[in-house]
């Protein structure tokens, strides 16, 4: 066990994918366990009943109900970021507006809900950002605004490990290469383009990547801060 069953856990993003195997990898563990979700109310409702977590309707695209969120949990021990968006296709063809989104839900959201965790974390807490291996490594077009939002987590993540630091908060990222979820299926269309970059030619599991959130959120950890973590089989070697 990682974590303690006293510790409580604030999952933003966690109804589907790895924000739901993080979900239900601390709530295995014991853990008091919060969660945030913008869609998929169906699916939110079932895993805070299969779990015992509790599931917040918040918009990671909004600023302000991100704050409050944060804030309204008080004092707690991990903070996990698994909010993102992925806006892909011809760079003189998106919209303006939806690169703007995803920005604020992949760079501002991470931030302010740090910054709003640190107030009252005490000393041991643990923030953990799920950013992707697209920010070390784009090997297709297409991508170059979702690959900045991502490599922004990685400068946001050293610097803050600074600011932190003193009051014994740890923050490091999980950059998470190609994961088996509905928005990247094992057997979906880019599936073979993607596994001929790997090392290791297979999706990995969510439940993988909930492994290491929680290896970071544990006691054996406390040494680790502003670094990246990358889970991709290869992906980026």
């Amino acid at each position: 066990m990682s974590i303690s069953g006293s510790k409580k856990v604030l999952v933003l993003g966690g109804s589907r994918g790895i924000g739901a195997a993080i979900v239900r990898r601390f709530a295995k563990e014991g853990a008091d366990v919060t969660f945030t979700y913008a869609k998929s109310p169906d699916a939110a409702l079932a895993l805070a009943a299969e779990t015992g977590a509790k599931a917040i309707h918040a918009d990671s695209a909004d600023r302000q109900a991100v704050i409050e969120t944060t804030a309204s949990m008080g004092a707690i021990d991990v903070l996990v970021v698994n909010s993102a968006i992925g806006v892909f296709g011809d760079v003189f063809e998106l919209a303006a507006d939806d690169i703007d989104k995803m920005l604020q839900i992949n760079v501002n959201t991470p931030y302010h809900a740090s910054v709003e965790a640190a107030r009252r974390m005490p000393a041991g807490g643990r923030i953990i950002i799920l950013g992707s291996v697209n920010g070390d490594r784009i090997p297709v077009p297409g991508m170059a605004a979702y690959a900045l939002s991502k490599s922004a987590m990685q400068g946001m993540a050293r610097g803050l490990a600074r600011d932190f630091g003193p009051r014994g908060i740890t923050i490091n990222v999980v950059q998470p290469g190609p994961i088996d979820t509905d928005a990247n299926p094992h057997d979906g269309p880019m599936a073979e383009t993607l596994h001929s970059f790997m090392a290791i030619k297979r999706h990995a599991h969510p439940d993988e990547v909930a492994h290491m959130v929680s290896w970071l959120a544990g006691p054996e950890t406390g040494f680790i801060t502003g670094a990246m973590h990358t889970i991709d089989g290869g992906f980026a070697a």
